[in-house]
């Protein structure tokens, strides 16, 4: 049952991908939103802004992280081909975004992947710079039931030895 479970999530999480691929700039930036929203961000209001789609300054989002609203999060996401690869630029430009908002987190999420040098940038920066893949973005939303409906939960029981003893 398990492997069956595996091999279910893996197909989700491709068509997952190319459907977000798919829609408009907009959408995907709200999936994201709702995402980090379904992990516990958001403050007390559960509350995320999407940015302008141009002109935005590099930031797609910001959410709250604490319940107070004390300190944000700002978002990138990109909604590239599958099989692109984000490089050092487009991170560096989040960072400098973040700079200029002066902030001091950021995710970026993208249904692509990040090149190897994109990886040591974001590790390398004063700024905490997260990054989400298209790997990981799936999972995520899997998880965290965006985009995905259950369709069945099975149940398997065993003996609790501890009542027993």
């Amino acid at each position: 049952m398990e492997e069956g479970q595996r091999r279910n999530e893996e197909m989700v999480a491709e068509e997952l991908l190319k459907r977000l691929h798919q829609r408009e700039p907009a959408f995907f930036e709200q999936a994201v939103l709702d995402l980090l929203m379904a992990m516990g961000y958001g403050g007390s209001f559960g509350s995320a802004t999407r940015t302008q789609l141009s002109n935005d300054g590099g930031i797609d989002g910001v959410i709250d992280q604490d319940a107070l609203g004390l300190s944000r999060i700002y978002v990138q996401a990109k909604r590239y081909e599958l099989s692109k690869a984000i490089g050092r630029p487009d991170v560096q430009a989040f960072v400098g975004a973040l700079h200029g908002a002066q902030a001091s987190q950021g995710v970026f999420l993208t249904t692509a992947s990040f090149s190897s040098g994109a990886i040591s940038y974001a590790n390398s920066v004063q700024s905490r710079v997260v990054l989400i893949d298209g790997a990981l973005l799936a999972k995520l939303m899997i998880k965290y039931g965006v985009g995905v409906q259950t369709k069945r939960t099975v149940q398997i029981v065993e003996i609790d030895e501890d009542f027993f003893e």
